[in-house]
Order: C-alpha cells, then sequence, then structure tokens
C-alpha cells in the first residue's frame, strides 16, 4: 500500500506540473514567470533524481526525473516566449 501511495503521488505531482507548462507553451506568454524558477527546479530535481537513486527509491527517481524533463521543456518555453517577445518589440 506504501508504494501504491508513493506511485499516485507522483503521478499527480508530475501531472500538475506538465499541465503548467503545457498551459503556459500555448499561451505564448511566459509573463511572470522567472528563468530562476527552471533554474533551481533543474538543480533540485537533478540532485534528488541522483539522491534518490543512490538510495534505491524508485518512485522518488521516476518522480524526480520527469520533474526535471519539465523544468528543462519550462525553462525552454521561457526562453522561446522571451525571444520572440524581443523580437516582436524591435
Amino acid at each position: 500500500m506504501t508504494e501504491v501511495i508513493g506511485w499516485l503521488s507522483s503521478f499527480v505531482l508530475v501531472l500538475t506540473i506538465g499541465k503548467q507548462v503545457h498551459t503556459q507553451w500555448r499561451s505564448g506568454s511566459s509573463e511572470g514567470v522567472s528563468k530562476w524558477l527552471f533554474v533551481g527546479q533543474i538543480t533540485a530535481s537533478t540532485g534528488f533524481t541522483l539522491y534518490s537513486f543512490l538510495v534505491h527509491n524508485w518512485v522518488f527517481v521516476v518522480t524526480n526525473a520527469l520533474l526535471l524533463v519539465s523544468a528543462i521543456i519550462g525553462g525552454l518555453v521561457v526562453v522561446k516566449h522571451r525571444r520572440a517577445q524581443r523580437t516582436a518589440n524591435v
């Protein structure tokens, strides 16, 4: 039962973050979103993925690896939107 709780919680967290990144991408705007949010998330998710692997906690390995991927995608979306905004302002 403990593993089920972990996997369900992981699913909800990853789905929630994924939905936010998707919404940000579809809206065409990253206004008010700091790039440092994603820098911090990438750093933390990398560390937590490595830690989780070293302690053999597969729920957290998968969760943090997926959060790392979402942070990279979210960061790329911010960069894309900022470039488009700069181009439009020129």
